[in-house]
């Protein structure tokens, strides 16, 4: 069987999410849980039990399931869509959330083999796979607002429609980045995670600005596709990059997404400064400077956490929600200054250990320069301005960003010289100096 038909069969099955839709609000919750699960399990038991050579087989066995002479990557999926249906008929895990995650998965692979085999460029591939995720994922959330309607064609307005493309659009990157990271045979932790994500932001309610998301979309797409261009992101990397600057433009604004970008560009560009010769030193990053879905996700995890919680806060309490908009940019600020920091005063001779401040050799954890401490705090000090133009914050206020970029850069290196290594990784310091930042930042702006 070719890969495009296999994929079109995994997308057969995975219609059997319209179950949950169909048998909500039966007799009892349990038994609506039951009922929707049947079908995914039904083929889980084909196809790790019952399944044999054949025709049949051939359709949906992946190189492995040869070797097993079962139909794991098939049973897999559906029992992962099992779970996740039982859960929506079951729960307040909305049914249009399971169906967008599954055809979204679904739909993706069908546009990667359609069209991607015949790109030989990885950045086209992927759009491939992030266009069908994101056309597909939107005709499963309505074909099971439909089935939820009773078979009616026009269904109720909530969710809103740009929030469900909002959702398609984060399952599309989503999926894509979890692809781009794991294996093949991982398909049903893409789903779960996925749903999960999504089944969040319905939860957070969030209210999704047409025109907002109409350019949220469009210049993260184009900032990523600069990124990987220009070699400062991998794959996965752009991809981690394009969804949490999504989230930003978003959840937060305009103002929330340039901080955001402002590091992702400037510190792509820093890594690939002069590269050869911090190579020669032992202190380029790896993959040529291109910054992988790890280093993003350890640079940009707080100020996601940032984000996420300022949309939260502002339906449980006001109040806080100012000190998330500090915290955030103080995150921002720490992971510029890190970055300046490490890959401009790296360049610099006599770096010092900064808990002895004795001398040591490049590229030893924990060292400083003081070119590198003042290019930090310039890192710092162009997010703080930023900061104070799109939130409208007065010399204070900026200044309260800054000591937030110079907290966490001052414990990136406390952390690396004295546990980095054997203990923590890199990409763990990185988060732990940003998380700093923004509870620094967070923290004084409440005290204030």
């Amino acid at each position: 069987m070719s890969d495009l038909q296999r994929a079109v069969a995994f997308a057969a099955v995975g219609l059997c999410s319209l179950a949950a839709p169909a048998v909500e609000g039966g007799p009892t919750a349990r038994t609506a849980a039951v009922l929707a699960a049947v079908p995914f399990l039904a083929v889980a038991g084909y196809a790790l039990f019952l399944a044999d050579r054949g025709r049949a087989f051939d359709l949906f066995a992946r190189r492995g399931d040869y070797e097993e002479g079962r139909l794991f990557g098939l049973g897999g999926f559906a029992l992962a869509g099992a779970g996740l249906s039982a859960l929506a008929a079951g729960s307040s895990l909305p049914a249009p959330v399971v169906a967008m995650a599954v055809f979204a998965l679904t739909g993706g692979r069908i546009a990667t083999v359609a069209v991607g085999s015949r790109l030989s460029h990885e950045f086209l591939a992927t759009a491939a796979f992030g266009v069908g995720a994101l056309l597909w994922g939107l005709v499963g959330a309505y074909a099971a607002l439909v089935v939820e309607a009773g078979g009616a064609l026009i269904v109720p307005a909530s969710p809103a429609p740009t929030l469900l493309v909002f959702l398609a659009a984060t399952a599309a990157v989503g999926a894509g980045l979890l692809r781009a990271m794991l294996f093949e045979r991982d398909d049903p932790l893409v789903l779960v995670s996925v749903s999960l994500l999504l089944w969040l932001f319905v939860a957070l309610d969030v209210a999704v600005p047409p025109l907002r998301l109409a350019i949220g979309l469009a210049v993260t797409v184009l900032l990523g596709y600069v990124a990987y261009a220009l070699g400062t992101a991998s794959v996965p990397g752009m991809l981690t990059g394009v969804l949490l600057a999504l989230f930003a433009i978003v959840l937060g604004g305009y103002g929330w997404f340039a901080l955001l970008v402002t590091f992702f560009g400037l510190g792509g560009l820093a890594a690939k400064y002069r590269y050869e010769e911090k190579a020669a030193r032992g202190i380029a990053e790896d993959n040529e400077g291109a910054r992988g879905s790890g280093n993003v996700l350890a640079n940009s995890a707080a100020a996601l956490g940032a984000v996420v919680a300022f949309t939260a806060s502002q339906g449980v309490v006001p109040a806080a929600a100012p000190a998330f908009r500090f915290a955030y940019a103080g995150a921002v600020a720490a992971a510029l200054a890190d970055t300046f920091s490490s890959e401009f005063g790296g360049l610099f001779d006599h770096p010092r250990l900064v808990t002895t401040l004795e001398p040591v050799a490049p590229g030893t954890d924990g060292a400083v320069t003081w070119q590198g401490e003042l290019f930090g705090l310039l890192g710092a000090g162009i997010i703080a301005g930023l900061a104070a133009i799109a939130f409208d914050l007065g010399p204070a206020a900026a200044g309260v960003v800054l000591l937030g970029g110079f907290v966490g850069m001052t414990v990136d290196s406390l952390l690396g010289a004295t546990i980095e290594g054997d203990r923590l990784g890199n990409q763990g310091v990185n988060f732990l100096a940003t998380l700093s930042g923004a509870v620094a930042s967070g923290a004084l702006v409440t005290l204030l």
